[in-house]
């Protein structure tokens, strides 16, 4: 009998513990629900990719204006994060950068961002965005830093990243990498580009990003690939990007751009007008001026292509550095049958002629061609002072076929691509590779004391060419 009641109350006991277990995680899921969704939504496939926790995520740094002194961070949420922060400290050899003499702490700009793609059927999305930049950084110094809501629990912060501010001197060399559109199958397809091209270049100084990151502009999901492809690349080494019209809305016409473009992205905001913040701007690195042009702005608008051309020239005629760079989305010399880009060409080609453009590096057209304007057709190993080198490359694997034109001296279908930088001095190199490391194209840029400059094209990578035609018959 006695046996007999201590089993009937341990069981009643148990019961009991969980019944309140139960009703606990009945209350954890109502305040998940609100908060990060987690609980209500883990049907989701790509739940993990497009949902917030505690636990920051898509955190990324970007160049600023003065990047030898500060740079720029952003990062998301859920938003139970109300308020957020950077710690930051000179690299040491052991752990003593986390002596609190050591490290600094700053406050995150944060703000809450329901975003709900209807067109492709997603899930509304609750997140708090976060961003700061740190200034008063050495130039030429190794640092650290992680992000985090400042509790003592590490669990809510993230790891510890290491950056390296650009040097003063401005004959030190530096490499930085271009990427054409990833848009489509990001995680799938463009994430072996990207870190095909980090396993090359781990100095790598930068990466440029010219536009169409994703392929529609208001899918959490499609930025979650984006983030997770890059994954640790992104919080460590700082990235510039330019729009294209992927990055604008269709459902608009693409005249509204991605309502989740300046919460990610922290970047300069030199520009024209109010509109065109982090989307048209020009900074200074090193001995390059690096200028962002928005083509889908430019296209949308008189006013903005306007302000945007006065604007251009006034950066151009002040600039002091040796080497000139533009990025934007469309190009100034179309690769694909049918494509003309008139007033981008008509209204920036006098300017980039003028005052002596080095590079043009652009996107859109999924196809792969470099040359000059005044190439036509003449293959030359060596070219005297042939003005702005214009690009249009791919890195994703949405592609499209081209046609041969006088001013392209390489061009190629059916290849990701990703190209290395690198400037030293008077020189300039440049290469384009395959995910394989293969070198698709190859180029040296000398510029001479009177800012004329000679071209000396690579004839073995001139060799390597692939066509649609070689892989799919029609």
């Amino acid at each position: 009998m006695k046996k007999t009641t201590l089993v009937l109350l341990g069981f009643m006991a148990l019961m009991a513990c969980k019944t309140a277990k139960k009703e606990s995680n009945a209350h954890d899921e109502d305040h998940d629900h609100f908060h990060s969704q987690y609980s209500s939504m883990s049907d989701v496939d790509a739940h993990k990719i497009i949902f917030p926790s505690k636990t920051p995520d898509r955190i990324i740094v970007s160049l600023t204006e003065d990047a030898n002194h500060s740079f720029a961070v952003n990062w998301r949420t859920n938003q139970q994060v109300d308020t957020a922060y950077v710690q930051v400290a000179e690299e040491t050899h052991g752990p003593d950068f986390l002596l609190d003499k050591n490290k600094q702490q700053f406050t995150a700009k944060t703000e809450f961002i329901a975003v709900e793609n209807i067109r492709d059927q997603e899930p509304l999305v609750k997140a708090a965005y976060h961003s700061a930049i740190i200034n008063n950084l050495k130039p030429g110094t190794n640092y650290v830093y992680r992000v985090g809501d400042g509790n003592k629990n590490n669990d809510t912060w993230s790891e510890w990243f290491q950056i390296k501010t650009p040097s003063s001197n401005k004959s030190e060399p530096f490499s930085f990498i271009y990427f054409g559109d990833a848009q489509n199958d990001v995680k799938s397809m463009w994430s072996r580009v990207l870190r095909k091209s980090y396993k090359m270049m781990p100095e790598v100084d930068f990466m440029l990003h010219a536009g169409d990151l994703i392929n529609h502009s208001e899918s959490d999901r499609e930025w979650g690939e984006w983030f997770y492809a890059g994954s640790f690349i992104h919080a460590t080494v700082p990235s510039v990007m330019t729009p294209g019209n992927h990055e604008y809305d269709k459902t608009v016409e693409r005249k509204k751009l991605s309502a989740l473009w300046r919460p990610q992205f922290t970047l300069p905001e030199n520009a024209p007008i109010e509109e065109l913040k982090e989307t048209c701007y020009a900074l200074d690195y090193q001995s390059m001026k690096l200028i962002s042009i928005d083509a889908q702005s430019f296209i949308n608008s008189e006013y903005s292509r306007n302000e945007q051309i006065k604007w251009l020239d006034s950066v151009l005629a002040s600039n002091t550095k040796k080497w000139i760079t533009i990025t934007m989305h469309y190009p100034i010399y179309s690769t694909k049958k049918g494509r003309d880009n008139k007033e981008l060409r008509e209204g920036l080609k006098p300017l980039i002629d003028k005052y002596n453009v080095d590079l043009v590096l652009q996107g859109h057209d999924h196809t792969y061609a470099r040359g000059y304007a005044s190439n036509e057709g003449l293959g030359k190993t060596v070219v005297e002072d042939a003005g702005a080198i214009y690009a249009v490359s791919v890195s994703g694997p949405k592609m499209y076929e081209s046609q041969n034109q006088d001013w392209m001296v390489k061009r190629g279908e059916f290849t990701q691509l990703f190209q290395i930088i690198t400037i030293e001095g008077n020189t300039l190199k440049y290469d384009s590779y395959t995910p394989m490391g293969s070198v698709y194209d190859s180029f040296h840029l000398i510029k001479k004391e009177d800012g004329t400059k000679k071209i000396i094209n690579d004839p073995e990578s001139q060799e390597f060419m692939r066509f649609k035609s070689d892989f799919i018959k029609e």
